[in-house]
Parts: C-alpha cells; sequence; structure tokens
C-alpha cells in the first residue's frame, strides 16, 4: 500500500521556495525542504498535498472548525427549508484517507505511561492496567477494553489495536516514520464481510433525522465497541487492590463467600453493585466517545465532511436486532424472560466478551484478565519492552495478584453470573454507543444554504489537495 523507496522527510511544514507541489506528485529533496514536529515522511510514489496540509493543520483550527457536516456528496434532502439534491456521485476516501482517520481513532502511538505511584502501595507501584501501549485515546486507569470496527462500500472489517505493542514506526528519537505507521496498522485489518453493512432507514434500526445522511454510499462508518464485561472485572481488580468489595444492592444482599476475604477487602462498607456497574458503562463511553472525537478533529485536517453520532440502533449495529435482515456485524447475544433487551456477549473468534459463554465460567475470565496485565506482552511482565530506562525494573516492582486475590474477584464476579444470569448484571455484556461517519463533502450545498464560513479551507481545497 504505502511501500516505496525511502526518503525522510522530518517535520510537518514542507513548503521551501523551489518546492513544488503540483497536481498529485511531489518532487523535492529532502534538502530543499523544512524540518518540523515528530513526523517522518517517505517518499510516497504520490505524495498528496492533502497529507502535507494533514500534517501542519493548527490543532486549535481542528478544534475551533470542528462542525457536524453531514451533507455528503450524493445525498439528497427532498424538500423542506434546506432542501437539496446533490449532483455528484458519492466518492470514497482513498485508502490513505482511511488509514489516517482509522489510525486516528484507534491507533497505537507507541509504549502506555503506568501510574507511577500511589503510597498505600509503596514499595510497588499500581497494577491497574490492563495493555502495555498506549493508543489514540485515553482508557480508565489503562484498561483498554475497546476495538475499533468500520464498514465501507466494500465491505465490513475489524481493526484491532488493544493490545498491540508499541508501534515499530516510532524511531529512536521518538519521530514516527508515518509509512511504516500506516502500513503496519493496515495489516492488522481483519475483513468480516462483503459490503457495506445493512442499517436500513427506518425507526426500528435508526433516528429518523438520519435516515438521509447515515452509513450512505461512499462514507466510512467507524463503530467502536467495548467488551464491558472485561472492563467490569478490571474494575473489580481495582477494587480489591484497594481494599474494596461489593454487595447486591438490587437485592439488597451480601454476597455469599466473603467473608473469608476480611483481611483481604472491608466486607463491612462494600459498593453497590448498581453503582459500581453505572460507573463502569460510563468510563467505557468516555473511552468510545474520545476515539471518535479524535476522529472529527482529523476529519477537519482531511478536509472530509462527517460527524460523531449515535443515531443507528446499537443492536442493529451489533446483530441483536432480532431482524434476519440486518445481520449487522454479527455478535452473539441472548434473551432472558422479564428482560426486553437482548445482552450482547461477543463476536466468536474474533472479539469475545469476558464472560459466559465464551469462558466456562468467571474464573475463567478473571485468570485471562490476569493473564493479560502479567503474561507474555502484559504491561507488569518484566520481560515486556517499554519506555523506562530500568524497563524490567520497573514493569516487574507492580503489584502482584495472588490466588486469594483471584478467589475474591472470583466469587464476585460469579454470583453476579449465576444470580442475574449474565455478567455484568445492569448493564451490557458488549457496548457500543457513539460512531464516527466520513464522508466527501458536497460544498454546493453549502454554499447555496449558508452564508461564508461553513467548511473549512481544507473542504474547498479537498480535491485539488488529495487529487
Amino acid at each position: 500500500m504505502f511501500e516505496t523507496t525511502r526518503r525522510k522527510l522530518l517535520g510537518a511544514s514542507m513548503i521551501g521556495a523551489s518546492t513544488v507541489l503540483g497536481g498529485v506528485g511531489f518532487q523535492a529533496t529532502a534538502g530543499e525542504l523544512s524540518k518540523k514536529g515528530q513526523i517522518l515522511l517517505n517518499k510516497f510514489p504520490t505524495l498528496p498535498k492533502g497529507l502535507i496540509e494533514a500534517t501542519e493543520f493548527p490543532l486549535i483550527e481542528a478544534i475551533h472548525g470542528r462542525r457536524s457536516r453531514r451533507f455528503a456528496r450524493g445525498a439528497s434532502i427532498p424538500d423542506g427549508p434546506l432542501a437539496f439534491t446533490s449532483k455528484q456521485d458519492p466518492v470514497p476516501l482513498s485508502e490513505m484517507e482511511q488509514m489516517l482517520l482509522l489510525t486516528t481513532i484507534g491507533g497505537n502511538t507507541g509504549w502506555s505511561n503506568l501510574i507511577p505511584n500511589n503510597r498505600f502501595y509503596l514499595p510497588k507501584i499500581p497494577n491497574y492496567a490492563g495493555a502495555a501501549g498506549g493508543r489514540t485515546f485515553p482508557s480508565a486507569a489503562g484498561f483498554h477494553t475497546t476495538e475499533i470496527f468500520y464498514t465501507d462500500d466494500s465491505g465490513s472489517y475489524f481493526f484491532p489495536t488493544r493490545d498491540m505493542a508499541s508501534t515499530k514506526a516510532k524511531l529512536d528519537g521518538g519521530e514516527t516514520d508515518l509509512n511504516a505507521y500506516l502500513d503496519e496498522h493496515k495489516n492488522r485489518i481483519v475483513k468480516l464481510s462483503d459490503g457495506r453493512l445493512n442499517t436500513p432507514a427506518s425507526p426500528l434500526h435508526m433516528e429518523m433525522h438520519n435516515e438521509w445522511c447515515a452509513n450512505v454510499p461512499g462514507s466510512t462508518l467507524v463503530i467502536p465497541v467495548a467488551d464491558l464485561a472485561q472492563h467490569m472485572i478490571l474494575v473489580m481488580c481495582y477494587l480489591v487492590q484497594n481494599g474494596a468489595c461489593i454487595y447486591d444492592d438490587v437485592n439488597n444482599q451480601p454476597i455469599p463467600g466473603m467473608g473469608k476475604f476480611k483481611t483481604l477487602v472491608d466486607i463491612e462498607n462494600p459498593y453497590p453493585l448498581s453503582y459500581v456497574e453505572q460507573l463502569g458503562l460510563t468510563e467505557v463511553t468516555v473511552e468510545l466517545s474520545t476515539s471518535c472525537y479524535a476522529g472529527a478533529l482529523m476529519l477537519q485536517a482531511l478536509g472530509l465532511g462527517g460527524w460523531m453520532y449515535e443515531g443507528i440502533n446499537p443492536f442493529s449495529v451489533l446483530g441483536a436486532s432480532g431482524d434476519p435482515d440486518v445481520p449487522g456485524l454479527g455478535f452473539r447475544f441472548d434473551m432472558r424472560d422479564g428482560h426486553p433487551l437482548p445482552n450482547v456477549t461477543g463476536l466468536e473468534g474474533i472479539f469475545e466478551g469476558h464472560c459466559p459463554p465464551h469462558f466456562k465460567d468467571m474464573r475463567s475470565a478473571v485468570e485471562a484478565v490476569v493473564s493479560r496485565k502479567f503474561g507474555t506482552g502484559g504491561p507488569f511482565n518484566p520481560q515486556t519492552d517499554g519506555p523506562y530506562k530500568e524497563n524490567e525494573k520497573v514493569r516487574g516492582s507492580a503489584a502482584q495478584i495472588n490466588e486469594e486475590f483471584v478467589d475474591c474477584v472470583s466469587v464476585m464476579t460469579q454470583y453476579i453470573f449465576d444470580k442475574f444470569g449474565r455478567f455484568p448484571a445492569t448493564v451490557p455484556s458488549i457496548f457500543t454507543l457513539m460512531y464516527l461517519q466520513a464522508h466527501q463533502l458536497d460544498t454546493e450545498f453549502y454554499d447555496t444554504h449558508f452564508t461564508s464560513g461553513a467548511y473549512l479551507r481544507t473542504h474547498a481545497d479537498h480535491d485539488k489537495n488529495w487529487g
């Protein structure tokens, strides 16, 4: 995709007196280019001016210029005060535009900086994180339970970066070889199915204010999905590590068997289950939303239309709508008597929630989470590489998780599954809420109905910049 003869161009600002940026080609030598920033641009066969524009686009302009620009090429608003029908055909994102967008939403950005201190742990460090790598969006205590899915005209795809080790495109000086970075991430993509994800424009599947603009031909629809079951196990580990536990406030009873852990956790002052689960749901909602917001800022730099929104039924997206003509991404789900909504648990072999039936019981799911922390490639494995001068010493100094700890977390989580027939009890096992859509903008709609300033220079110059 981006294999080229290497020419390192350090920086984002590459406008020189003798630089020629005509068409999609770029013929200047490295010596003619100024240096700025930490982005290295290799000699692409064709280096679009749009890529140069994106690397030097001011963050403050992206923030102040961010708007929901819903009118794609090929779109139509048939009547009303903003009636308009596009004279252009839908045009998909280029491969480079799509990869720049995906890596902005969920790309690996190097090694995560672990939480370095808690005086109650000394001489150890906190053991909260679930992943050793950092990504473009934050996650509560470094849990990182979200992965990225997306769909376009060619199919639906899985873009896994959750447990990706630090990118090899990061060089010793801290610079990122952008060409290698995009290739490295492209090679992780897994195709799930042919054709665009079917999200019918009907009230069952979509908010009607989106029927004319959501998941339209030519667009890329990005779908972050959280393993909330795993997130809640990590929350339980966090609680136990800090001497706390939970009780079942839904049924107003303590969790049986917790008395034997009274030297490990405070069984006299437990947290209510429903509160802890609402906290976990809120945390992953922030995670999903900030990943989309990062992508929304990149849309401004790329000169693409689009917006972040939640107006497509998440059950239709995941595959739990009950409509055989709307298979979604194909996730497994369960229906329980007395519960009107399905509980989605995972996509077999691709993205399985940390709960039965994808694990034989909750103890095995808890053990998998502990292994993710301390096993090969984990953030607290001394053999995992990292950002520290004494990396082995730092990673190996994390508070350990022993058998009693695993027993305590397993008793709480198994109780929840047995009592409620699912894990977690009151929130979904697999959760999605926020999406990001990107499409080629029809600027004529905005010229017709808006005053000046309805779109940015990157939108106005998109075709010229990207060829």
